[in-house]
C-alpha cells in the first residue's frame, strides 16, 4: 500500500482505563492496513515510518523504540534512542525507561503485549509474553528492572492488550507437559483430535498469574482475541491455518510525556 494511502488510515488503538493518563495504545491492523513488524509483508522503510507515526500520535516527536524479539526473558532499559530499523536493535522481549520522549513498545501477533507503568516513580515498561517468555520469567524480569529505576512493584498497573484467547489456542499434551501442577487453572480440556488429547490454554490468565506473583499492584486484561477478530489485528495461528506465507504484528507502545 502506498505511503499516502497509509497515511490516509486512523489508527485502531486500543486503551486500558488502567493506564489512563499514561501515554499508551495497542495498535491493531485498522482492517489490514497497518502492519508493525519488520519481519512481516511490506517495506522495511514504510513499516519504520507507520512506526513513527505512532509514536507520535501519543507523544509529539516521541522515538519509538522496540527490541529485536526472540521469544527471551531479557529486558533492556532505554536512556536513550537508536536507529529503528529492521536490524541493530537491542535484542529481548521487553523494554522499560523512565526517560521522557521514548515510545517503548513490542510486536505481536497472538503474543500478549503487556504494557505497565509506575505513575509515581514516571518509569514504565512493555513486554513481549508468549507462553514461552512468560514461561521463562520475561514479566518478572521486567518488573525487576523497573524496580531498578525506582518503581515499586504494588505500584505497577498493567495491561494485556489484544491476546489469542483460551478458546482459539489449542495446545497438546507436550505442551502441557512444560508446565506446573499449579498452573491446572490456565488448561481446559479440549477434544481429542487424531486420537490425541488436547486442551485449550488461556494464556491471558497464565499471564495475569505470573504478573500477580512479580508483586504487581493492578492487572487489566482488555479481552480482545486476536485470533476472532480478523480485521482488527493479525495472528499467527489464524495464517497459519489458512496457509498464509507470511503474516502481520501489531505494536503495542508506552511513553512518558
Amino acid at each position: 500500500m502506498a505511503e499516502a494511502v497509509l497515511a490516509s488510515v486512523p489508527f485502531d488503538i486500543a486503551r486500558s482505563s488502567a493506564l489512563d493518563g499514561v501515554a499508551h495504545g495497542f495498535f491493531g491492523s485498522a482492517g489490514g492496513a497497518h502492519q508493525f513488524g519488520f519481519g512481516g509483508p511490506g517495506d522495511p522503510a514504510q513499516v519504520a515510518e507507520l512506526r513513527a507515526r505512532a509514536a507520535d500520535a501519543l507523544v509529539a516527536g516521541a522515538a519509538v523504540l522496540t527490541p529485536h524479539q526472540v521469544h527471551s526473558p531479557d529486558v533492556t532499559v532505554a536512556t536513550q534512542p537508536w536507529d529503528d530499523a529492521a536490524e541493530g536493535r537491542p535484542t529481548g522481549d521487553a523494554l522499560v525507561t523512565a526517560t521522557a520522549g521514548l515510545a517503548i513498545g513490542i510486536v505481536t501477533a497472538d503474543c500478549a503485549p503487556v504494557l505497565l507503568a509506575d505513575r509515581e516513580a514516571g518509569v514504565v515498561g512493555a513486554a513481549h509474553a508468549g507462553w514461552r517468555g512468560a514461561h521463562g520469567g520475561v514479566l518478572e524480569n521486567t518488573v525487576r528492572a523497573m524496580e531498578q529505576c525506582g518503581a515499586q512493584a504494588r505500584r505497577i498497573v498493567a495491561a494485556i492488550g489484544p491476546t489469542i484467547a483460551q478458546p482459539s489456542y489449542e495446545v497438546d499434551a507436550p505442551f502441557r507437559a512444560q508446565f506446573a501442577a499449579g498452573d491446572a487453572p490456565c488448561f481446559a480440556i479440549a477434544p481429542m483430535r487424531e486420537g490425541r488429547e488436547r486442551w485449550h490454554f488461556n494464556l491471558p490468565l497464565y499471564v495475569r498469574r505470573r504478573l500477580e506473583q512479580a508483586g504487581v499492584g493492578a492487572i487489566d486484561d482488555c479481552a480482545l482475541d486476536t485470533h476472532t477478530l480478523d480485521q482488527q489485528y493479525f495472528s499467527y495461528r489464524r495464517a497459519s491455518q489458512r496457509g498464509d506465507s507470511n503474516y502481520g504484528r501489531q505494536i503495542s507502545l508506552i511513553a512518558l510525556a
